[in-house]
């Protein structure tokens, strides 16, 4: 790979994280790129286990806008471009490390003192760890189906 070529972060692993009186958290080290960085925040509510916050870098958000640009013209359209429009927020990752998480995302995802950050590989989701326990139940009943479909 020549010294000019973009490294993407791979988004692995779960992460515990605690959130400071600011609501401030810290990203996993290994998800950042050692630069000034912005992540999209969405708050996700298509989960059955509850609604989490799922983190999109700009190059994924930029995808995410393609996709719904793409859409036939309708209200299912706009309605997707208004929600997701009005519940996302960009946020910077501070010298620290960290992101700030507004009061209105942390309610909308029950995260309090604990967040788990879940990687997804080109993204990654921010869950109250309540709500976590129950994805991982619902993914764990679905594993072995999911898995064939990579055979």
């Amino acid at each position: 790979m020549s010294d000019g070529a973009k490294q993407e972060v791979t988004y692995d692993a779960v992460y515990r994280q605690r959130l400071d009186e600011k609501r401030r958290v810290p990203v996993p080290h290994r998800w950042r790129s050692g630069k000034s960085e912005d992540f999209h925040l969405v708050i996700w509510q298509q989960h059955q286990a509850g609604t989490c916050l799922r983190v999109l870098t700009p190059a994924r958000m930029t995808k995410l806008r393609q996709k719904l640009d793409e859409m036939p013209d309708g209200a299912a359209k706009g309605v997707l471009k208004r929600r997701i429009g009005s519940l996302s927020v960009t946020v910077s990752v501070d010298n620290a490390g960290r992101i700030a998480i507004p009061q209105d995302m942390t309610a909308a995802a029950d995260i309090t003192n604990d967040a788990v950050f879940v990687g997804m590989l080109d993204r990654f989701e921010i869950w109250s760890p309540e709500r976590y326990a129950k994805v991982e139940a619902l993914d764990n009943a679905v594993m072995a189906e999911a898995m064939r479909l990579m055979e």
